[in-house]
This record gives structure tokens, sequence and C-alpha cells, in this order.
């Protein structure tokens, strides 16, 4: 294959000129050998034994994982920013719109613990190269559809495949680095997803300034072809060959859906939301039931069992709410209480995604030499101090004021986000890496979309002027739970 094996060394060599110094850790470039077991590092920590891809093909193997997904971030956000333009292209109400953003995030909830669970069947890279094809080609028929309706089922398919992304991502970066650089690899991974969510919004004006909406899409084709590409230089270990439960998938479907649409229903149809709402606890109740026997349950509840990992989840829930909260009420606060216009609000925004970005790499570094329970409490509590700074601090219409307390919102959540899902990871037995990574972008999105459910009621309830500012206190009382949920982890040491 000397086309495949030329855009792979090109590839490395593009990786390594960025990264400079760090990249001599990641080795040198040549071509991809087809006995991937053999390529795993004799000299690993005994309880990762797969651990290490060898120096030659990691490059390749890491900038494949990190460019998917930042792939599938950039269109989580970037489509935000395009919904009046699609509303007024395809002539329908901008509520009507919003299902564009429903059904990428509804997709994502029901199918990361399902592509998951057959990841650790049939293989990581194999579902993994599958869901980036399935993104690949849904961006395709999102750049040509013609009707909301088409676009819509397009955006679901696109969420299918960003949700066999997000589960085994990071749980091929651990097959793919040593042990002692697992914490190193999830803040690259933090790093590329704070970097495309700060850019998400910045590049879709971009391309809607020069170009219709439908290129959004467009520019997702050519990364994702040399995404599929770069995969070959993953490592392809098998599976359990465990059969998935259909039934236990379609109640996992059933229950994130319903939870996914009750909420988007609450402030406006408050019955019909609490008759969805109560469905998805019931499909929940019967899914537990049915898993609870097995040796690996589709809802890792083996996971579950132990303490420190059922407290990472908690932990990652209560802090994806309160900063979703406070992303949602910032820029109210800026605009309405601040006075600034869109295009200042979103400046003075910046600051964090780019401290989380800034963070995150150290924070990475730190995760594997020192505790990252008080690592995450840490940085719970730096996020709740700049949060409830930013809600009761008199501002007297200085925004500047805001730009050091949402730095330290940054710093303090490239601190808790690395540590957490480090301990998470770490604690998943190689084999159920994919249930760790399926069960971490659950608590994820569950907090993201809880967060958001709580700025809508709170503007629904209190007036345009004081909700932000409620919202921003809630953010802090959340982050804080975070922070005191991860101290009961107790204080060990990463495993050397």
């Amino acid at each position: 294959m000397p086309l495949t094996q030329a855009i792979e060394r090109r590839l490395a060599q593009i990786f390594i000129a960025f990264n400079g110094p760090w990249s001599r850790s990641l080795g040198s470039i040549s071509p991809a050998r087809d006995d991937d077991r053999k390529k795993m590092r004799s000299t690993r920590h005994p309880d990762d034994a797969m651990s290490g891809l060898d120096e030659p093909r990691r490059p390749v193997a890491i900038t494949s994982v990190l460019a998917a997904m930042a792939l599938v971030v950039l269109d989580a956000s970037n489509a935000n920013v395009a919904l009046p333009t699609i509303a007024r292209s395809l002539h329908v109400t901008p509520a009507m719109s919003v299902w564009v953003i429903t059904a990428y995030q509804t997709a994502l909830l029901m199918a990361l613990l399902p592509f998951a669970a057959l990841g650790e069947s049939l293989g990581y890279r194999r579902v993994f190269t599958v869901g980036v094809a399935l993104f690949t080609g849904a961006s395709l028929l999102c750049a040509l559809a013609p009707s909301l309706p088409w676009l819509v089922a397009a955006r679901f398919l696109q969420g299918l495949g960003g949700a066999a992304v997000m589960a085994l991502g990071i749980a091929l970066l651990r097959v793919v680095v040593l042990h002692q650089q697992l914490g190193t690899a999830i803040g690259w991974n933090a790093l590329v997803v704070a970097l495309s969510s700060a850019a998400g919004p910045a590049i879709g004006a971009a391309i809607l300034s020069v170009a219709n909406w439908h290129w959004l899409f467009i520019v997702d084709l050519p990364v994702g072809v040399m995404v599929l590409l770069a995969s070959r230089a993953l490592p392809d270990v098998g599976g359990t060959a465990r059969p998935l439960d259909l039934f236990s998938v379609a109640l996992n479907a059933g229950t994130f859906a319903s939870l996914v649409i009750g909420a988007e229903l609450l402030p406006t149809r408050p019955a019909l939301a609490a008759v969805l709402l109560a469905a998805a606890a019931l499909e929940l109740v019967a899914l537990v039931r049915r898993e609870l026997p097995k040796e690996a349950p589709l809802i890792p509840l083996d996971l579950l069992r132990v303490d420190s990992f059922r407290f990472s989840v908690i932990a990652s829930a209560c802090c994806f709410a309160g900063q979703t909260a406070s992303m949602v009420a910032l820029p109210f606060y800026l605009q309405h209480e601040l006075g600034q216009n869109t295009l200042m609000a979103g400046l003075y925004m910046t600051a964090w995604p780019l401290t989380v970005a800034m963070a995150a790499p150290f924070a990475g570094h730190l995760a594997d030499r020192v505790s990252t329970a008080w690592l995450s409490a840490s940085g719970g509590l730096c996020l709740a101090t700049g949060l409830g700074a930013a809600a009761l601090w008199p501002l007297k219409g200085d925004p500047l004021l805001l730009v050091p307390l949402t730095m330290l919102c940054g710093l303090g959540f490239g601190l808790f986000n690395v540590a957490n899902n480090r301990n998470m990871f770490l604690l998943a037995p190689h084999e159920r890496s994919g249930a760790a990574g399926g069960m971490q972008g659950t608590a994820r999105l569950f907090g993201q979309t809880a967060g958001a459910v709580i700025m809508t009621l709170l503007f629904t309830l209190a007036s345009a002027d004081a909700a932000p500012q409620i919202g921003l206190g809630i953010g802090a009382v959340l982050t804080f739970v975070a922070g005191l949920v991860s101290m009961l982890r107790g204080s060990p040491m990463p495993r050397r």
C-alpha cells in the first residue's frame, strides 16, 4: 500500500513538526506494519500489559484519534451559529431549526454506551473507523440536504458516528501510549476539545461570511478522509467477541431519547415532558435489571460498583452541568447586564476555553505524578471560586474584571477534567476501556443537558436580568459539589 503509507508518513512528519520537542517521546517515522500485537512494548506497567504502541506508528495513531475528536466537537459547536441561517434557507421557524442540534445530541447519548460495548466486542479500531466513516458520510448528506427533515436525519447519523469516536477515542489512546503517559495523552485530548470548542463558533461564522451553510459540512469531508487513512496506524487489537444484547440497546436508546426530548420540552410542554421523563426512568430501571447479572453489562455496573469510579462519574456530571449552565449564562450577563455586543461578549468568553487549552497539558503532566483526587478537587474549587465571584462581585459595568475570573474557571476546568478522566480510565481494566469511555461521555453529555435545562428553566421563571447571575451561582454550587465528591475518592497516588 505505497500511497496510504506515504500519506501516513507525511501525517507523522506534520505532527512532529507541529509538536516540536514533545514529538521526541512519540517516535520517528516509518511505514505501518501488519502485526499490531507485536508492536506493544515489553517494558510496561504490569497491570497494563497492552499499553504502548511502538514509536514508528505512534504519532500517526495519536493524530488520527485527536483529529477525529476535533471533527466531532467542531460540528457540535459550529452548527449553533448557523441555526438562524439554516432556518431562513429552509423556510422553517427558529424553534424548528433547533432540531438540528437536538438530533445530534440525542444520537450521541443514545449510542455512546452501545458503541463502547461494540468496540470491546469487535475491537476498538474497527468500530472507531466505522464511526469516522459514518460521520463523514453523514456530513455529505448534511451538505446535500434540501429540507429540514433530511438535515435532521443526517445530523442524527452524524451523531451516531460521533458517538463511536467519543466512546473509543481515549480507549485507543490508552493502547497507543505507554502507561505513564496516559495523563499526558488525556491532556492532549482535553487541549484539542477545548480549542475545538473555542474555535467552533468562530470557524462557523467565518465560513458563513463567505459561503452558505452547506459548506459547514463540506469542510468535514477531506478531514474525515484523512482520519480514515491515518487510522490504519491504530493497533488492531482483537475484541472479546461478546454478543451485543439488542433489547438492552433498544432500552438504552429509549432511555436517553426520552430524557433528552423530555428535557427540551420541559419549559414549553411540561405535561408531555413529565411523561417522557417518567418513561426514561422506567426504561432505565428495566435496563439496569436486565444488565445487572451480566459480567460486562452495557451500562458499566461492574465499574460503577467501584467507589472511586462511581464518584468520578458523579463529579463529572456535576462539573459539566455547572460549566454548561455558566457558559449559557455568561453571554446573557455580558450583553444584558454589562452592555456588550455579540462580538465583544464572544471575545471576553474566549479566555475560558483558551485557558483550558493552556492548562490541559500541564494538568496531564501533573495527573501522572500526583493524586488525581486532590487535583480534581483543586480544579473544582478553582472553577467554583471563579463562577461564584463572577456571580457576586460588583463589576460596575466593567467586563474586564470578568477576564481573570473566567481564566480561573478555565484553569479549574482543565485541572478537574484531565485528572478525573485519568482516574476513570485507570480504574477500568483494558478490556473495559470502551465501557469507561462510554460512561465518561455519557456523564459529560448528561451534565451538559442538565445545565442547559437549568438555564432554560431560569429564563422561564426569572427575569432576563436576574437569570444569568443566578445561573452563575448555581454553576458555582455544582462545581463545588464536583470538587467535594472528588475528595471522597481518597488520595491514592498514580500507579507507576
